[in-house]
Order: structure tokens, then C-alpha cells, then sequence
């Protein structure tokens, strides 16, 4: 009979904080904002800058997006996503502060998946302000065009418009050489978000939120002379959904509601410009992620 009770209480002992535990552990609450940090992405980047007489230029870029874990599959070159860029912006020539032009990209993800084709009109606005510093405003729109579920991470599904803004601020720090094509270091920090443009929404229109995604950027860019530059990159990506409820056996909640996707990412971007012959290397140049 001790030896009973014995037993009895050691297991008492074991299983107790474990019950409690059980117990006190809080249910779902759909109502709540859920936030969850994905496996950190590295986006590397090589562009190509061809400045025009007028001081216009022509872009194009090459992007490999990949997943920093051995769980993604289909992988095609090395990435989970490709995407290919081509833009063009024109400067004002009474106000050279303003400018406005057009993208175009191409989204691949994954292996053997539908491309998606995302044309975007955008106008932009930088300034100096004080102390070296110069202030920028880029304003967008852009449709996405797929026919199958491909979505970029930082765009819209089959159909949407989305609109942008993004508020950067940066400043050149001359290191050696000349003003125009010595070295120079170009600290940056940018935030932008993203929200789907619809008149009115219809009666089956899933829920969303208002904003879909935003990114806090921050970056070094190092200007090697006219020609090369090199941009490293860390960002805080986020999407942000409404997702259906989930339910268990029970029909308690157990997922659903309000959803913050985080996804830590490191870039590096190498730009290679071109620039005609007696243009200035003085031009107003952008920064790379244009």
C-alpha cells in the first residue's frame, strides 16, 4: 500500500505542471493581430543603367529571390524566383526634382510555374532638404497578369491593381576622389507600402486589409566611380492577410483572422552604367532600388 501511494505521488508531482500548463494555455483569439517571422530571404541583384543624351535613362535588371532553408522545392537556377525588370524614367527639364516613367517585370516562381507580367506607371519626387540630405517621394500603380497562381511576394494576385508609395532619405559621403567620380558611400533608409485599388467592393470580394505589404529598408551603397556601384541591403518585408478561420474537432479557433507575414531579407544589387559620351557623370542618379 506505501509503495501505491508512493507511485501515486510521483506521478502527481510529474503530471501536475504539465496539466496546469494545459490548463492556463490561452485559446486562439481570432480577433487578435498574429505576427510570423519566416526564413530570412537573399536577393541578389545585377542591373544595367543606360543613361540617354538627355540625361533619361533605360533600365535593365535581373533577380534571383531564394529561400535561406533546405524546405522550398523547384528551384530553377539556383532561386525560388526570378524576375526580369525593364524601366524607363524622364526627368523634368524645368523641374529636374520631379520625374515620371514606367516598368515592366516578369515573375517567375518555382519551377515549371505560370510567369506573371507586372506593368507599373510611376511618378517620382527628390529634393535636398538640410545638411546633405535628399528627400524622395515614388508614387505607383501596377497590375499583375497571371495565369495561374504565381504572385510575386511584394505584389498583387491575377488582376489586382496596386498602388505605391515609398519615402526614402539619404545623403553622399565623399571618400576619395572627385565630387563626381570619385568614390562615395550612400547610406539610405526607405519605407514603402502597397494597397489593392478597387472602386467598390463586390458582394463575394474575399476580406482584406487595408494595406497588403510594406518594407523597411535600410542600405550602404558604395559608389566605386561612374561606371560601377554596389549596394548591400537588409529589409523587414511584410504581407498582411486576412485569412479564413480554422476550427478543431471541438470547433474551437485555431487559426485565422488578421495575419502578418514577416520575411527578413539581405540584398546586394551591382549596377553597371552607361553613360554617353559628354554627359556628365553629375547627372542625378538613383538609387538601385529604383
Amino acid at each position: 500500500m506505501l509503495k501505491e501511494l508512493t507511485i501515486l505521488s510521483i506521478s502527481v508531482l510529474l503530471l501536475g505542471p504539465a496539466a496546469a500548463q494545459a490548463q492556463t494555455t490561452p485559446a486562439y483569439d481570432m480577433s487578435a493581430t498574429h505576427r510570423y517571422v519566416q526564413a530570412t530571404q537573399l536577393w541578389p541583384q545585377v542591373q544595367g543603367e543606360f543613361v540617354l543624351a538627355n540625361g533619361d535613362y533605360l533600365l535593365l535588371s535581373l533577380r534571383g529571390q531564394r529561400v535561406l532553408n533546405d524546405l522550398a522545392g523547384g528551384r530553377s537556377l539556383g532561386f525560388d524566383t526570378r524576375q526580369a525588370l525593364v524601366g524607363y524614367e524622364n526627368f523634368g527639364r524645368r523641374n529636374p526634382h520631379w520625374s515620371y516613367g514606367a516598368t515592366a517585370r516578369l515573375v517567375g516562381v518555382g519551377s515549371g510555374q505560370p510567369v506573371a507580367f507586372v506593368p507599373e506607371v510611376l511618378g517620382r519626387h527628390r529634393s535636398p532638404i538640410f545638411g546633405g540630405l535628399t528627400l524622395g517621394q515614388r508614387l505607383s500603380v501596377e497590375r499583375t497578369f497571371s495565369s495561374g497562381s504565381t504572385q510575386p511576394l511584394d505584389g498583387g494576385p491575377d488582376g489586382q491593381f496596386w498602388g505605391r508609395l515609398r519615402v526614402d532619405a539619404e545623403r553622399l559621403f565623399y571618400v576619395g576622389g572627385s565630387r563626381e567620380t570619385g568614390v562615395a558611400l550612400r547610406p539610405r533608409l526607405s519605407y514603402e507600402a502597397a494597397t489593392h485599388l478597387r472602386l467598390q467592393k463586390a458582394t463575394n470580394d474575399p476580406d482584406e486589409r487595408t494595406i497588403q505589404y510594406t518594407a523597411l529598408r535600410g542600405e550602404v551603397g558604395l559608389r566605386l566611380g561612374p561606371v560601377v556601384d554596389v549596394t548591400p541591403w537588409f529589409a523587414y518585408q511584410t504581407r498582411y492577410l486576412e485569412t479564413l478561420p480554422q476550427y478543431d474537432a471541438k470547433g474551437n479557433a485555431t487559426a485565422g483572422g488578421k495575419l502578418n507575414q514577416v520575411y527578413p531579407t539581405f540584398g546586394l544589387d551591382l549596377r553597371f552604367t552607361l553613360l554617353p559620351e559628354g554627359l556628365g557623370a553629375d547627372r542625378q542618379q538613383l538609387p538601385t532600388q529604383h
